[in-house]
This record gives structure tokens, C-alpha cells and sequence, in this order.
């Protein structure tokens, strides 16, 4: 478990990850500080059971997921949040996009994290078109 208080952010990771703490924490900074928010994030890496049974339960999707986001928007302004990343789906993902897991990884910690700062896209064909998946590709091209 890390917490690396910068700025206006502070990270917190969990979980066996294919990626190292350090670079988790430089990537979620980097978003929270382009944003121009304070931040409180906790990251966590999960298997696939695990991140199934989250999904279902909070969720109600009966299926493992690639990541999912919880926002609590804090009475000083800044948010505390939750993302939850599944490495298997991030695997399996990158495989079918033909791009490494750690970039997968990555636009996984950057979708989650504006999830929690509270970007939003559209479900189905239109999300990889909508101006939250476009910044999101474009904080990917910035720490990938």
C-alpha cells in the first residue's frame, strides 16, 4: 500500500499489479493535476472473481469488467474516490486492441480516475467518440 501526497492528490495502491506502484500513482497524479482538482484516489487491482462479484453486486452486471469507479465528492471540494482494475480484463483487452498490457493498464487508471472526477460517455458505439474517451486518449499519449 502506497500514499504519495502531491499537490492536490493523494494515491492509494492496492493489489497485484503488472505495473509498478510508482508509475500507478505518477499516472493518476498526472490526471488529477491536468483537471485542476484535489483528489483522494485509492487504486486497486483485482482477478477476475473478484471484480465480477463487485460488478454484480454494486453494479448489476453479472460479468467481469475492465475497471469501475466510486466518487465521493468531499465537503471541502475536492473528491475521494475508488477505482478498481481488473488485470485480467485489461489482458484480454490488450490482446484483442493489439497494444501492450501496461498501455491497456494505463488507459484503464486514466478512464477510472476522470470517471471519478466526474467525466462521463455515453454506453455503446458513440463512447469512443465522446470528449471524455478523446481526453482520455490524449492523457494516454501524455504518460504511456
Amino acid at each position: 500500500m502506497t500514499a504519495v501526497p502531491r499537490g492536490g492528490v493523494t494515491v492509494t495502491v492496492t493489489g497485484a499489479s503488472a505495473l509498478p506502484e510508482r508509475a500507478v500513482t505518477r499516472v493518476v497524479q498526472h490526471v488529477v493535476e491536468r483537471e485542476r482538482q484535489r483528489a483522494t484516489i485509492a487504486i486497486t487491482f483485482l482477478g477476475p472473481r473478484r471484480m465480477r462479484a463487485l460488478n454484480a453486486r454494486y453494479l448489476k452486471h453479472d460479468h467481469v469488467t475492465d475497471v469501475i469507479s466510486f466518487c465521493l465528492p468531499q465537503p471541502d471540494g475536492s473528491v475521494a474516490g475508488d477505482v478498481y482494475v481488473c488485470r485480467y480484463a485489461a489482458a484480454r483487452q490488450a490482446r484483442q486492441l493489439g497494444v501492450p498490457v501496461r498501455t491497456e493498464l494505463v488507459r484503464l487508471l486514466v478512464h477510472g480516475t476522470l470517471h471519478v472526477l466526474g467525466w462521463d460517455h455515453p454506453v455503446g458505439a458513440s463512447r469512443t467518440t465522446s470528449p471524455m474517451w478523446r481526453l482520455q486518449e490524449r492523457y494516454l499519449r501524455q504518460v504511456a
